[in-house]
């Protein structure tokens, strides 16, 4: 099966705002539409999977750019992915499209976005502490949890409380629980 090419195809049409059709994207692969769903594990697979590429790239500019080193640095790095995460309008617009689907994929254990991240940012604090750099306040896999959470709360947050999101306040939350204060954290 041509799995790559439906994610790319399926990527494309999410980032261009539209609803994901698994009958429309196999037919564009040259593939049955049963296929799809059984390699998918179905739509809602299907878009974390599309959802996690694009996050993944996200997190990989995020850390990229982040600045410093040891708590500071991992606080700069939640700061990078919210400002990436909100700038990222087809997260805005499958929020508007389907919120229910949106919490449940992006938001929980069983969307299967959400552990990603969580993994991902254990990887980098795991390497700010074979640095030297960061003792951890937690186990690492707490923390990375938690930090994943406090940058929901401000991604999401017009969402969640009708405000507005603000990644200068993951950055203070983070670095707040990494025991970073006062410090510079861009």
């Amino acid at each position: 099966m041509k799995s790559d090419e439906v994610l790319a195809l399926a990527r494309d049409r999410f980032v261009s705002g539209e609803r994901l059709e698994m009958g429309e994207l196999a037919a564009l692969a040259g593939v049955n539409r049963s296929t799809v769903y059984r390699r998918f594990n179905g739509r809602d697979g299907l878009l974390g999977e599309v959802i996690w590429s694009l996050t993944e790239m996200t997190m990989d500019a995020a850390a990229r750019r982040a600045q410093g080193q040891g708590g500071a640095r991992v606080a700069s790095m939640m700061r990078e992915f919210a400002v990436r995460a909100n700038g990222a309008r087809y997260f805005r617009d499958f929020f508007a499209r389907e919120p229910e689907r949106a919490w449940r994929l992006m938001t929980t254990k069983a969307g299967g976005v959400q552990p990603r991240i969580v993994d991902r940012v254990e990887t980098f604090i795991d390497g700010e502490v074979l640095a030297g750099t960061l003792v951890p306040p937690l186990p690492v896999p707490d923390l990375a949890l938690i930090l994943v959470r406090i940058t929901e709360t401000f991604v999401y947050a017009n969402a969640i409380s009708g405000e507005e999101p603000d990644a200068e306040k993951v950055a203070q939350a983070c670095g707040a629980m990494l025991g970073v204060h006062n410090a510079v954290i861009g």
